[in-house]
């Protein structure tokens, strides 16, 4: 549902709603407006290493993967209402009670239909007669599932029925959002993103990472439940100032200070999706807590199936591994620092080495299957073909 949120009855509507919605729409305006709320955000903050959003990006998740439990992935919408609406940058899904249960059953995402579909361990279904939703999507669901190992089919007088393997485990916990920001001179929608998450309240904590210094008029500015990190390359954190996790990345060092810690996100109430700005309203939708949590199970999944390590290694001569010589981050030694192959890397760059035979061999599955629980080639739970005449 879908509603409109007018600047003077933004009070009656969050009382009629059951609780204070964070939000403030009466300060949005269009991006492309010279007030817009992007605009006036941040003041300048020069941003020390001058290292790019997706080398921050990665280096970031190689520290955490080091220092967290669970699933770490990159580039997740969190999107309810408007599907592709919102992308957070890290998500960090914490481990439930089966975590080893999902690490066994698949190393892929398993489709939502699947999950919804009303198929068992025990008997067999009609697979048309499991899914509740449009025949297309079931059938590609369908075949998902089974090719993932999550379902798995046999044919009666030319129909084909289908069972699960397993029972969906409770695998996940708490899901923490990233929002990365390391130049905030540069803050683009940062306001408007860190509100929807905080007003949406999908994710169970969120969190701004960045690399510029960030004074007092940067926290007050910033959502009060919104954490604050500040990523340190290289250069110290006196100990007796705060409390740094540290690790090596890309032959420096990495240090993380929390500022500001999170503040837990009701994620079991209700929900408010800002849709689309416009001058003096927003439009925006209330998202029921079970739609929330169908979207949270779909963004563990999709977490699961598919990392942080999303990027491609450089088909170039310059391409070598980092100094730490196992995180596989796709180094350019003619830069001297991490690149993004699909934007910056070709013929083009004058640093370009058509040579590519000292390319080291790069499996980027195989390395997260070493450094993390997951594994690329679980067991599964797939029953042997020949008993299943039993079901039915």
């Amino acid at each position: 549902m879908c509603f409109v949120a007018q600047n003077t009855r933004l009070a009656d509507f969050t009382k009629s709603a059951g609780r204070h919605y964070p939000y403030r729409f009466s300060r949005v305006a269009r991006s492309d407006s010279p007030c817009s709320s992007s605009a006036r955000f941040f003041p300048l903050a020069p941003l020390r290493t001058g290292v790019s959003e997706f080398a921050f990006e990665l280096e970031l998740c190689a520290h955490l993967e080091t220092r967290r439990e669970g699933v770490l992935a990159r580039q997740l919408g969190t999107s309810v209402a408007n599907p592709g609406g919102r992308i957070l940058d890290v998500v960090c899904v914490e481990p439930g009670p089966e975590f080893e249960d999902r690490i066994a059953l698949s190393s892929a995402t398993i489709p939502d239909a699947a999950i919804e579909a009303d198929v068992g361990t025990g008997r067999a279904r009609y697979w048309k007669d499991a899914f509740d939703c449009h025949p297309e999507r079931a059938e590609r669901a369908l075949e998902r599932a089974c090719d993932v190992g999550f379902f798995e089919r046999e044919r009666r007088n030319g129909r084909e029925y289908v069972r699960q393997v397993a029972r969906y485990p409770d695998w996940y916990n708490r899901l923490v959002g990233i929002e990365n920001k390391p130049d905030l001179g540069r803050p683009g929608d940062l306001e408007a993103q860190l509100r929807t998450d905080v007003s949406l309240a999908l994710v169970d904590e969120i969190i701004l990472a960045t690399e510029s210094y960030v004074t007092r008029a940067h926290l007050n500015r910033i959502p009060e439940e919104v954490g604050v990190w500040r990523v340190h390359r290289e250069e110290s954190v006196h100990a007796d100032e705060v409390a740094a996790d540290e690790t090596t990345v890309d032959g420096s060092t990495l240090e993380v200070e929390v500022l500001r810690e999170p503040d837990q996100l009701p994620v079991s109430e209700p929900g408010i999706e800002p849709l689309e700005f416009f001058p003096g309203r927003t439009d925006i939708a209330v998202v029921d807590p079970e739609a929330k949590a169908r979207q949270r199970r779909r963004v563990a999944e999709r977490a699961y199936g598919k990392g942080w390590r999303t990027f491609d290694i450089p088909e170039c001569g310059s391409c070598e591994l980092d100094a730490a010589g196992d995180l596989t981050l796709p180094r350019c030694a003619w830069n001297g620092r991490l690149v993004d192959a699909n934007t910056e890397c070709g013929p083009s760059c004058p640093g370009y080495d058509p040579e590519t035979d000292s390319l080291p061999t790069v499996d980027l599955e195989a390395e997260r299957d070493r450094r993390t629980p997951w594994e690329a080639n679980p067991d599964g739970k797939r029953r042997q073909q020949s008993g299943l005449d039993q079901f039915g």
